[in-house]
């Protein structure tokens, strides 16, 4: 599929097909605010550290997770401008995405206990992965690791019997997650993501690859845009590590998949190990923040 096929596909699926009827959740204001300053090009540190310092509670966030060991800054940020000023814009904007995303999809379900926890380690560990590579970027990568699996909790909120679909698809091997959702719904979260970061006007290239994260024949179409084909390998590969780090039994996308991953972006085995090392210390410092 070209990329504007798949707009297409998710323009029909939001208005006619099974995801007519999901309610997506809107855009939060202040991500909106957030995204209009970013799009001007040369965003203001002071405009994104006012936005920042408009909600009480992101602001509190932003300051705890700049000082936390995630980041070991060698003074703490006393303000938000500072926090802004130590992080830079780029990273500022990353996490404070991640904090209006968390509030306005809300997760009450036993089976997603923990799934903002390994959104973010995903999220980190695609960031750190793209700074490994030449040519892409950190801060669009780092959103969209945590976009990839965000349909999850939206189709568990609007799709009736989605919890026992979700149980299925995590314990069957015979098919993949994304097949057993489709049987079941005639929709997946990958489509639904998809359209969430349309709707939130992210990057378009983050709303592409989130639709693409698990089809892995995307990695060969030259008619999709290496940037996309680049966040479906390093998704597929920060996956892989974030599941290792959370002890997840091996997965069957990775094992069928994660060579060919690796070969797309020209990454050996012994860099992966390298890798796992060196986020352990940051998937630690998530549950810290």
């Amino acid at each position: 599929m070209t990329v504007a096929d798949i707009n297409r596909e998710l323009e029909i699926a939001r208005t006619q097909g099974p995801v007519r009827d999901i309610i997506i959740p809107p855009c939060p204001e202040l991500l909106a605010e957030l995204r209009r300053e970013v799009s001007q090009g040369d965003p203001d540190p002071g405009v994104i550290a006012q936005i920042a310092g408009g909600d009480v509670a992101m602001a509190a966030a932003l300051l705890r997770i700049a000082n936390s060991p995630l980041y070991s800054r060698s003074r703490p940020a006393a303000t938000v401008a500072e926090a802004v000023a130590m992080l830079g814009v780029g990273q500022t904007v990353s996490i404070l995405t991640g904090f209006l995303t968390r509030n306005a999809i809300q997760v009450n379900s036993p089976l997603l206990e923990h799934f903002w926890e390994s959104s973010t380690r995903r999220s980190l560990a695609m960031a750190y992965i793209a700074r490994q590579l030449y040519g892409v970027d950190a801060d669009v990568a780092q959103t969209c690791g945590l976009f990839c699996h965000v349909g999850i909790p939206v189709m568990m909120q609007g799709v009736k019997g989605y919890a026992g679909t979700l149980a299925e698809a995590m314990a069957r091997q015979d098919r993949t997650f994304t097949q057993t959702e489709n049987a079941a719904h005639r929709t997946d979260h990958a489509v639904v993501g998809a359209i969430v970061a349309k709707t939130w006007r992210l990057p378009p290239v983050i709303a592409i690859a989130v639709r693409l994260h698990h089809d892995f024949p995307a990695l060969r179409d030259t008619t999709i845009p290496a940037d996309v084909r680049n966040l479906v390998a390093i998704a597929a590969i920060a996956e892989h590590l974030v599941g290792m780090h959370e002890g997840v039994k091996e997965q069957k996308e990775w094992e069928r998949h994660g060579a060919e991953c690796l070969a797309y972006l020209q990454i050996n085995d012994h860099e992966v190990d390298s890798w796992v090392d060196a986020l352990h210390p940051v998937f630690e410092s998530v549950a810290l923040v």
